[in-house]
C-alpha cells in the first residue's frame, strides 16, 4: 500500500508543479516580484497537502518565533528533496545558490530568473564562494533577503555523522548577519533517492538564531552542535511514535549512541 500511495503522490507532485507553472505564469511575470512570491509558496503548501492527503505524511513546523527579522541566513538539514521546499512559506524573501545549469530549464529557468537567485558556475570553488558572498552582500543590501543554505552540501542520510563544510563560516562571518538552524528528520519518511513516502509525521524546528560576530570557530561549534542536538531528539521521537519509519542503518547506529551515552551519564548506583 504504501508503495501505491507513494507512486500516486510523485505522479501528482510533478504534475502539480508542471499544471501550476504553466496556469500562474502570466500573473507571476507581470506582478512585482515580492508579490510573485505568492505562487510558489502556494506551489509548496498545496505540494504537502497532496503528501499529506496521499502519503499520509503530515509537516509539522514548529520555531517560526525564532525567525529574525530581516536578513538572515537560514541553516537546515539537508536530508531530502522536502527541505529544500518545506520552509519556504516561513520564509519572506528567501534566497537560493543554485547550479548555473538550472536556469537554462524553459519556465523552470525563467521562475528562478525572475526571483533573482543567485546561479554558480562548476570550477573553482574558492572563485565560486567570492561570487556568491558579493552577489548576495547585494541583494540583501537592496532587499534585506534571507538566505538558505545546507551547511553539510549535499543530502546526508539521517543520524549519519555530521560533515559541514566550510563555506557556511565563511558567509557568516562575511554577511554579518545571524544564522538559525533548523533541525529536522524529513529523511525518515522522504529518503532520499527513493521515490517511496512514509506516512507518520515530519517534525521539524526552527532553532534559536546563532547571532552574528561571533569567533569562526565558535560559530562552527555551536551550529554544530546545536543543529545535531536537535536532530537526535527529533530523531528519538520519530523512533518511539506509534507506527515509526523504517530506520536506515545511519539512524540506528546513532540511536545506539545516543543510548549509550545517556546510560553513562546515570550516576552510579541509579537504577537503569
Amino acid at each position: 500500500m504504501i508503495s501505491i500511495r507513494s507512486l500516486i503522490f510523485n505522479i501528482a507532485f510533478y504534475a502539480n508543479l508542471i499544471v501550476q507553472m504553466i496556469l500562474w505564469t502570466p500573473f507571476y511575470f507581470l506582478a512585482p516580484r515580492r508579490t510573485a512570491w505568492f505562487v510558489p509558496k502556494f506551489w509548496v503548501r498545496t505540494s504537502l497537502w497532496l503528501q499529506r492527503k496521499i502519503a499520509l505524511t503530515k509537516s509539522e513546523i514548529t520555531g517560526q518565533q525564532n525567525l529574525p527579522t530581516g536578513s538572515y541566513i537560514l541553516a537546515p538539514k539537508h536530508q531530502s528533496f522536502w527541505d529544500a521546499i518545506a520552509f519556504l512559506p516561513d520564509i519572506p524573501d528567501a534566497l537560493y545558490i543554485l547550479k548555473r545549469e538550472l536556469t537554462w530549464i524553459p519556465f523552470f529557468g525563467w521562475y528562478i530568473a525572475k526571483m533573482r537567485m543567485i546561479p554558480v558556475d562548476r570550477g573553482s570553488r574558492a572563485k565560486a564562494l567570492k561570487e556568491v558572498i558579493r552577489a548576495t552582500k547585494a541583494e540583501m543590501a537592496r532587499n534585506s533577503r534571507q538566505l538558505i543554505i545546507y551547511p553539510e552540501g549535499t543530502r546526508r542520510a539521517p543520524g549519519a555523522e555530521p560533515a559541514y563544510k566550510y563555506g557556511i563560516v565563511e558567509l557568516y562571518s562575511q554577511l554579518g548577519v545571524p544564522v538559525v538552524p533548523v533541525a529536522h528528520m524529513a529523511g525518515l519518511y522522504w529518503p532520499r533517492r527513493k521515490f517511496l513516502r512514509y506516512p507518520g509525521t515530519i517534525k521539524a524546528r526552527y532553532l534559536p538564531a546563532i547571532p552574528a560576530g561571533l569567533d569562526k570557530d565558535e560559530f562552527m561549534r555551536r551550529l554544530i552542535a546545536e543543529t545535531e542536538a536537535g536532530c537526535d531528539a527529533l530523531l528519538i521521537e520519530a523512533a518511539r511514535a506509534g507506527n515509526p519509519p523504517p530506520l536506515p542503518p545511519t539512524a540506528v547506529k546513532r540511536l545506539r549512541e545516543l543510548e549509550g551515552e545517556a546510560t553513562a551519564s546515570q550516576p552510579q548506583g541509579m537504577p537503569r
